[in-house]
């Protein structure tokens, strides 16, 4: 009879286990993913290296190389066999919407708070939502339909409350957030049409490459002929401790993908996206106090209103 009682007691115990396993997620992914955007603005805006595709560049150059190691040397995951069609279909469309997803959001944090970014991110659920109903992906619901617009009227009211709007800024990060929301809706119809399943690994290994050589032309152009007088006068490349931060800003950034693979698979996409309300408040804070971002009630009342419809959505979506 006793390892009967004491059955409920170990049984307890692995409830109270695997719930503070999901929890140590959950800090590592926020740490992380607040980690690696306040990282980037730093970079960017604070430490004399304005570049974001330069910036890019080296995140995806990162991943291709850590994702290769982990692939075909350390062989922790599998990759599945993709022909040359699939490669071109699949593979190349989603690779070139998330360089273009992260170049505009990066040079986004050169005119804008991160606060505000985060506060202008509240409008992704809108733009997948338009987008999967344009390519009937999902089906139009008005219930859906008014939750995105006390979202988008959120957002206004904090975009109206915002003390250094600047248009240049605005765009691009609502470009970016078109082009992330395309990505989503991409990966949805070509990824999952043939069961394809990938991981944080896997993806980084197939798609990290083509966001580099995408990059190319634009770099060559736009931030190569800088990056080249700036490295006669050795004011960037030649500086060991600016080239260790952009090291170390890369290793930051790979291992916020692992951590999503880990979240991903020790809890649920409810709790993703609960964790990623919390880091949303969280950035907005840090931004006020380390970078002196300011932030106005007004705004602060309409990143609210933008919140509320923002977890809805999520809670009914899950």
């Amino acid at each position: 009879m006793r390892p009967c009682a004491k059955a409920p007691e170990a049984e307890k115990f692995s409830l109270h286990a695997q719930g503070l396993v999901s929890f140590v997620y959950v800090v590592i992914w926020i740490c992380l993913s607040a980690g690696v955007i306040l990282f980037n603005k730093y970079i960017l805006a604070e430490l004399g290296f304005p570049y974001p595709l330069s910036l890019t560049m080296i995140h995806m150059a990162f991943c291709s190389l850590a994702s290769f190691v982990l692939v075909h040397i350390l062989k922790i995951v599998s990759v599945p066999v993709l022909n040359r069609k699939q490669y071109r279909k699949k593979i190349l469309p989603i690779g070139i919407l998330f360089s273009m997803s992260l170049s505009f959001s990066n040079t986004a944090y050169l005119h804008l708070s991160v606060s505000f970014i985060q506060m202008l991110k509240a409008l992704s659920p809108v733009i997948v939502f338009i987008v999967s109903c344009a390519l009937k992906q999902r089906l139009f619901a008005p219930k859906v339909l008014a939750n995105m617009v006390i979202i988008t009227v959120g957002v206004m009211i904090a975009s109206y409350g915002e003390i250094n709007f600047i248009w240049n800024g605005v765009f691009v990060q609502l470009v970016g957030i078109v082009m992330e929301a395309l990505r989503l809706v991409l990966v949805q119809i070509l990824l999952h049409s043939e069961q394809l399943s990938l991981n944080s690994i896997t993806t980084m290994y197939f798609i990290s490459p083509v966001c580099f050589l995408f990059l190319i032309f634009p770099f060559c152009y736009m931030e190569l002929p800088i990056l080249l007088s700036e490295a006669s006068q050795k004011t960037m490349l030649y500086d060991p401790v600016r080239l260790g931060i952009l090291f170390s800003n890369a290793c930051t950034a790979f291992s916020l993908n692992l951590a999503v693979y880990a979240l991903i698979g020790k809890t649920s996409a409810l709790t993703m996206n609960v964790a990623g309300v919390v880091k949303d408040w969280l950035l907005i804070c840090l931004s006020n106090v380390i970078f002196h971002a300011p932030v106005s009630w007004l705004q602060l009342q309409g990143y609210a209103l933008a919140f509320v419809g923002v977890c809805y959505y999520n809670v009914n979506k899950t």
